[in-house]
Parts: C-alpha cells; sequence; structure tokens
C-alpha cells in the first residue's frame, strides 16, 4: 500500500513550531540538524525525474468496474480506514492554528447552545466517534455530524450564510475530481460575507504521488490507496479554480514544498503540499474585517 496519508515534521521537545517558510536550508551539510526545511529548490533533474516517475505509474488506469465501486463505497473504505488506525494515524503536529491563525476561538459562544440542541444526529461512523470521544470535545461548542459532500440532494445541517470559516484539511484530495467544484460552490454558499475557507492539501509530484505503484491510478492524478481510499493531488492553479469559480476570493495560495529528514534513519522526504485562503467577498457597504469566527465548519472524512 502505498504511503499517501500526510505527515508533517513536529517541533522539537520545547520549541514552539515556526511558521511555513521561516526555515531555510543553506548548507546541505546541516540536513539532519533539523526534522524539516521549507521552500526546497528542486533541481532540473529532480523536477524532470518525479515528472517521469507520474507517467509510468498512470498506466495502466484502474478498471471501470473498480472504479465504480471505489466511489460508490468510498464510505465504507474510510470507515475501515479509521477503524484500523483510530486517531493513531494523523499525529498532531501543533501546525493548525501556526498556519490558520483565522481559528483564533471566539469565548463568546454562548449563542451557540440553543441551535446545537436542536441538531443532533444518530450516525456515528467510526471518525466521528473519534471527534466525539476526543478529550477536547465540548457538546456546548462542537457539533460533529455526518455528510457526504459529493451529495447533491442532501442539505447541510446549518443555515446558508452562518459560518465564519471552513476548514478543508486533507479533505478534498478525497472526491473524485469532476465532484470537487459542485462540493466547493455548495460549501461557499455556507459562509457568511467576509468569510473563510481554508484548505491544505496535496500537491503534484508529493513523495507520496511518486510512491505509487503501476495499476493505481483511477485518472490524472488521482489514485487509489493499498486500503481502497482514494487521493488527488492538485496544482495551485487547479484549486484556484475551484474557488473563484464558487465565489471566492483569493487571499492565500501557496506551495509548501517541504524536505522532511528522518535523523535516525538518515533518509530525505520531499513533500509538497498547497495551502489556501479564499474569502467569500464582503457586501456592499458591509463595513470593516469580519469578527472573530465563532462558527466553524471542519471537514475531517468523507462519507
Amino acid at each position: 500500500m502505498a504511503d499517501s496519508h500526510p505527515e508533517c515534521a513536529p517541533a522539537a521537545v520545547g520549541e514552539k513550531r515556526q511558521q511555513f517558510g521561516s526555515r531555510f536550508l543553506s548548507d546541505p551539510a546541516r540536513v539532519f540538524h533539523h526534522n524539516a526545511w521549507d521552500n526546497v529548490e528542486w533541481s532540473e533533474e529532480q523536477a524532470a525525474a518525479a515528472e517521469r516517475k507520474v507517467q509510468e505509474n498512470s498506466t495502466p488506469r484502474v478498471c471501470q468496474e473498480k472504479q465504480v465501486d471505489y466511489e460508490v463505497n468510498a464510505h465504507k473504505y474510510w470507515n475501515e480506514f479509521y477503524k484500523i488506525h483510530e486517531n493513531g494515524f494523523f499525529k498532531d503536529r501543533h501546525w493548525l492554528f501556526t498556519e490558520f491563525p483565522e481559528l483564533a476561538p471566539n469565548p463568546n459562544h454562548n449563542d451557540l447552545n440553543d441551535w446545537l440542541s436542536e441538531n443532533k444526529r444518530s450516525e456515528v461512523p467510526e471518525a466521528i466517534e473519534l471527534v466525539r470521544t476526543n478529550s477536547a470535545y465540548d457538546p456546548r461548542r462542537c457539533f460533529a455530524f455526518v455528510h457526504d459532500l459529493c451529495d447533491e440532494d442532501a442539505t447541510y445541517p446549518v443555515p446558508g450564510g452562518s459560518l465564519d470559516v471552513i476548514i478543508l484539511i486533507f479533505v478534498l484530495s478525497a472526491v473524485v475530481p469532476d465532484k470537487m467544484q459542485k462540493a466547493i460552490s455548495r460549501l461557499s454558499r455556507l459562509l457568511k460575507p467576509g468569510g473563510m475557507m481554508l484548505l491544505r492539501d496535496y500537491g503534484r509530484y508529493d513523495m507520496a504521488q511518486l510512491r505509487f505503484k503501476k495499476g493505481q491510478c483511477l485518472s490524472e492524478s488521482f489514485y487509489v490507496r493499498g486500503d481502497g481510499t482514494r487521493v488527488y493531488f492538485f496544482t495551485q492553479e487547479e484549486l484556484d479554480t475551484l474557488f473563484t469559480t464558487a465565489g471566492l476570493e483569493k487571499v492565500q495560495n501557496l506551495v509548501d514544498r517541504r524536505l522532511q529528514v528522518n535523523r535516525g534513519k538518515q533518509l530525505t522526504m520531499y513533500r509538497v503540499w498547497i495551502q489556501c485562503k479564499y474569502r467569500k467577498p464582503l457586501v456592499s457597504g458591509a463595513g470593516p474585517e469580519p469578527p472573530v469566527p465563532d462558527r466553524i465548519l471542519s471537514s475531517s472524512a468523507v462519507f
């Protein structure tokens, strides 16, 4: 099975995690002095080798019958993934609030209590149960629910124009490419004017893409892992088109081209992630910047 789930390098014990773009490798002899280096430039040879590797693993394509199964049963494959790994696979690398300070909590959340009490659902797949049983989960402030991003007929249990922030952390890449635009457009309608959509996901030629073997490619830059879960590898331009077509304005769209190292095994790993922030336009005459968020939708798995 290709190891294509995200891994972010942790800060050293007692060290505050630095924001992306703040640690550069100027002396190759020091490569193993830290766990990760930012903005690592690829040589022409390295870029060409990555492109060749992707061309090689892009054929043959998975047969149509299996592709239908992976789409129809996507929820089952992800549910099995979380049943096996629980919350031990995705480590807390303490980068979320560093990269997305827009998520700073608002202590004035009492107005949410009535709404939360009216919106309880019984469906509890493995991922949702892991969220609800986390020690930090506060039912007075949090509402974990099941929703299929790709189901156009399913309504979100939150009203349109009510959210300050929507978070998509390694989520959109699990959606079949031809359904991504409608998924983003539907999500954008949930944002308040001035609300933000935040994304971090796989970039083209990430190490995980290069590790796939022949026979795992579904379509261009879209692969299936050995456990049946799927992953897409984006370009900045593709994500910009998805968000702007949904009526959002670009605040940030950058490539996190990072060199991770395993100092114990003396290994180097080249990761490529994309980080985006897109804002819903303020209505005419709406005034200054939006307030600190108190309603946030976080998508952590696709069901």
